[in-house]
């Protein structure tokens, strides 16, 4: 069978029955390979070369609410998968349906739209009246690793899940923009969590942090939580004043002008 046949009205069999279950430990076992190999090679070796790195956190916390948002996000994609077999949503397997520019256009426009969302509510759950319930537990790590990358509290996870849901209904994408979308979300958010104290040397940070978040940008954040609630881009921080200055600071410092 064809696997773009998945999203097509009146698909049975074992995925239709299971695709909670598949999901679930499709995205588990994703974020254990990714953040693991990740979290060994910067953080477990590079700490025994080098007694000076600050001590790495249990990764115990992050483990167990990432196994939770990982529950989350699956409940969230079996709901997308069963309402596109019920053509209820606008996801389309016909890569000329719009064009292939509109693959790309489609793309970015997402991401615009996803760090918006994830800007303004990252943002709410620091109120002091949401941070406990939304957002602490992706704070109690200090310094973040990779696996915090996933590490949120379900009420969070349950919200931006729903941006996922939401968007397949008003945004028509091609099954492939969806899962680079997917990936693309998945390799930024293990990419920011990646402390600073333990990446080589030799990582890049250069003009491209003006405008896109990454490792320094995010870390920020975890120090002065405050500061830096943008997912991808930083141009929210900058336009709502919510940049730490330190962070130019350090661009100026590496010769970002």
């Amino acid at each position: 069978m064809d696997w773009l046949h998945l999203l097509e009205p009146g698909q049975e069999g074992i995925w239709h029955r299971t695709d909670g279950l598949i999901l679930f430990s499709i995205i588990l076992l994703r974020y254990f390979i990714v953040a693991g190999l990740l979290f060994h090679w910067l953080y477990a070796s590079r700490q025994q070369a080098n007694s000076d790195l600050a001590p790495i956190a249990s990764p115990r916390h992050d483990i167990h609410l990432s196994m939770s948002t990982a529950l989350v996000f699956a409940v969230a994609a079996t709901l997308i998968l069963t309402a596109s077999r019920a053509d209820m949503t606008l996801l389309y397997v016909n890569p000329l349906k719009f064009g292939p520019w509109y693959l790309l256009f489609s793309y970015f426009a997402v991401l615009f739209l996803q760090d918006t969302y994830f800007y303004f509510t990252h943002r709410l759950f620091h109120h002091r009246w949401l941070f406990r319930l939304f957002h602490a537990g992706h704070h109690r790590s200090h310094p973040p690793t990779p696996w915090t990358s996933f590490a949120f509290d379900p009420l969070e996870a349950a919200v931006q899940a729903l941006f996922l849901v939401a968007v397949v209904f008003v945004v028509p994408l091609h099954l492939i923009t969806l899962l680079a979308l997917l990936t693309t979300m998945t390799a930024w958010a293990v990419v920011n969590h990646l402390g600073t104290d333990h990446l080589p040397h030799s990582f890049p940070h250069h003009w491209l942090g003006r405008w896109f978040i990454g490792p320094a940008h995010h870390n920020l954040h975890h120090q002065r939580p405050d500061r830096h609630f943008g997912l991808y881009f930083t141009f929210w921080d900058w336009l709502l004043g919510t940049d730490d200055p330190r962070y130019g600071d350090q661009l100026q410092l590496k010769g970002v002008g």
